[in-house]
C-alpha cells in the first residue's frame, strides 16, 4: 500500500483535527465553553491559513483528486477571512440574543474544511465532497435560532433547494463521466483537448447540469429563490457567512471547474454563463428597489455581485479570472464591514432590520454612519472607493475578450442598482431622527468595521497587493 504525500492537504488535515478535538472538548464542557471555542475555532482558522503560506508550487494528493496551487492558495485565504471574521460577529450576537451554543463554531469550522477541500477540488468526486461537507454544515447554522420560525424555515427551503440542487450536480457528472470516462479534471482536459470533432451531447448536457448545481450555490438568477428568505431568516451573524465565504469558494470552484477541464469548450458553456450574468446583474438591481429589510435587500445585491464576478468568468480569458479574485476579494470587505453595520442595528427591544430605522443615523452616531455611508458608496462601484476597482477590472476583461454588450449592461446594471444604496445614504444624512440605537457595539465588531471601512477608502493608494496577487494566481489555470 502506497500512502501518498499528505503535505499539500496539511491545511485541511489540521481543521479535520481541530474540529474534531473542539468537539470533544465542547461535548465535555458544555455551552460554558462557547467563548473558549469560539476563540479556539478561529484559531484554527487562522492557523490551517498559516499553513497555506507554506506551499509553493503546483502540488497533487489523494490520487490526483486533490491539487494546491497558487489559486488555491488565494481563493482559501480569503475564505480563512471571511468565516473567522464571521465567527468573531457571532460571539457577542449569540450571548445578547440567547442562542449561544458550542456547536456553532464547530459548524463553521467544518464548513470551512469544506470549502477549503471545493477549491482545491481536482475531480468531480471530490468536488462533490466537498461541496457535500460546506453544505450540510450550512444546512444547520441557517435554522440554529431553533425558537424562530423565520429561521427554522430558512433552514427548510435551503436543506430542501440544496438537496435539488446537489442531486442535479451529481447527475451532471455522473453524464460526465459515462460521456468521457474519467471524473478528473486532468483527465478531461486531456480527453476533450484530443478529441475530434463536435463533443458529445451528453457530455454538454452533463455540464450544463453541474452549471446549474453550481449557479444555486452562488445564488446565481433563475437558481436564486433561496436567497433572500435565508439572509432574512437566518441569525445575522449567520447571514453575514453566507454572504462570504461560502460565496466565495463555490465562485472559486465555478472558475475552476470551467476554466480548467472545460476550457476547450468555452464556445459551449459561455452563452449560459453570460445568460445567468446578464439575469443576475439585472434582477438583483431591479428586485432590491422595493426592498425595505435591509437583510433581504442586501441578499438581492449579493445577486447583483455575483453577475458581476460572473462576466468575468464569461470572458474566459486570464484577465477575466483576474478581475473575478479581485472582485471576490474586495466583495469580501465591503460585505463583513456592511453586515457589522447590520450588526449595530440594535434597540433595547431587539435587533431592527428596516432600513427606515437607520434615519438621522448622522446625528445620532456619525462614525458609524460615516462608515455604513462608505461601504455602501462602494458597493455601488463609486470612484475612488474599492468597489469601483473591482468592476473596473470585470468590465475591462469582458471589453478585451470581445464582449462588449455585456459590460455596457454590467454598467447599466451598477448604474440602477446604486439608487438603493444611495437611498439607505439618504435617509442616514437627510431624514428625520428616528430612535437611536444602542452604542454597545462591541470592540471586535468595532475593530472589524474600521479595517474594511479604511480597506474601501483607501485601496486605490496601493492595490498591487491584491492585484498582483490575483495575477498569479489567475496565470497558474492557464499554463500549459
Amino acid at each position: 500500500m502506497v500512502i501518498p504525500n499528505l503535505t499539500p492537504a496539511i491545511a485541511e488535515i489540521f481543521l479535520a483535527c481541530s474540529g474534531m478535538l473542539l468537539l470533544v472538548y465542547g461535548v465535555f464542557r458544555g455551552d460554558s465553553s462557547v467563548r473558549s471555542v469560539s476563540w479556539l475555532s478561529v484559531l484554527s482558522i487562522v492557523i490551517a491559513g498559516v499553513f497555506l503560506s507554506f506551499g509553493d508550487g503546483r502540488n497533487l494528493t489523494f490520487n490526483g483528486q486533490f491539487i494546491a496551487d497558487d489559486y488555491a492558495r488565494f481563493m482559501k485565504w480569503l475564505v480563512v477571512l471571511g468565516s473567522s471574521l464571521a465567527v468573531v460577529m457571532s460571539i457577542s450576537y449569540n450571548k445578547t440574543e440567547k442562542i449561544e451554543k458550542f456547536e456553532y463554531p464547530i459548524l463553521i469550522l467544518f464548513s470551512t474544511l469544506g470549502m477549503f477541500m471545493m477549491v482545491s477540488a481536482n475531480d468531480l468526486i471530490s468536488l462533490y465532497i466537498g461541496l457535500e461537507l460546506q453544505s450540510l454544515a450550512l444546512y444547520v447554522v441557517a435554522a440554529f435560532r431553533r425558537d424562530s420560525l423565520r429561521s427554522s424555515e430558512a433552514g427548510l427551503k435551503y436543506f430542501v433547494l440544496g438537496a435539488l440542487s446537489s442531486g442535479m450536480l451529481l447527475y451532471g457528472a455522473s453524464m460526465i463521466y459515462g460521456f468521457a470516462g474519467t471524473t478528473s479534471f486532468d483527465g478531461l482536459a486531456v480527453t476533450l483537448r484530443g478529441g475530434t470533432g463536435e463533443p458529445a451531447v451528453g457530455l454538454i448536457v452533463g455540464l450544463v447540469f453541474l452549471i446549474t448545481g453550481l449557479a444555486f450555490k452562488v445564488s446565481a438568477v433563475p437558481f436564486h429563490m433561496w436567497t433572500p428568505d435565508v439572509y432574512e431568516g437566518a441569525p445575522t451573524p449567520v447571514t453575514a457567512f453566507f454572504a462570504v465565504a461560502p460565496k466565495i469558494a463555490a465562485m472559486a470552484l465555478f472558475v475552476r471547474l470551467l476554466i480548467g477541464p472545460f476550457g476547450v469548450l468555452l464556445s459551449e458553456w459561455q452563452q449560459v454563463i453570460i445568460l445567468i450574468s446578464v439575469a443576475s446583474m439585472v434582477f438583483g438591481a431591479v428586485a432590491a428597489l422595493w426592498q425595505t429589510n435591509i437583510k433581504r435587500l442586501l441578499a438581492y445585491s449579493s445577486i447583483g455581485h455575483v453577475g458581476y464576478a460572473l462576466v468575468g468568468l464569461a470572458a474566459g480569458s486570464e484577465a477575466g479570472v483576474r478581475g473575478v479574485l479581485i472582485y471576490m476579494a474586495i466583495y469580501l470587505a465591503m460585505n463583513v464591514g456592511t453586515f457589522c453595520c447590520v450588526l449595530a442595528m440594535r434597540r433595547s427591544s431587539g435587533m431592527v432590520e428596516n432600513i427606515f430605522d437607520l434615519a438621522g443615523l448622522s446625528r445620532n452616531q456619525p462614525v458609524l454612519a460615516f462608515a455604513f455611508a462608505a461601504l455602501m458608496f462602494s458597493m455601488a462601484g463609486i470612484p475612488p472607493l474599492a468597489g469601483f476597482f473591482g468592476k473596473f477590472y470585470i468590465f475591462i476583461a469582458a471589453v478585451d475578450a470581445g464582449l462588449v454588450v455585456l459590460a455596457i449592461l454590467g454598467v447599466l446594471s451598477s448604474v440602477v442598482s446604486a439608487f438603493y444604496y444611495l437611498r439607505i445614504i439618504k435617509i442616514m444624512f437627510f431624514d428625520e431622527s428616528a430612535e437611536r440605537f444602542d452604542r454597545a457595539i462591541t470592540g471586535e465588531i468595532r475593530l472589524i468595521l474600521t479595517v474594511a471601512t479604511c480597506f474601501v477608502l483607501f485601496f486605490f493608494l496601493r492595490p498591487g497587493l491584491i492585484v498582483e496577487n490575483a495575477e498569479s494566481a489567475a496565470r497558474v489555470l492557464f499554463v500549459g
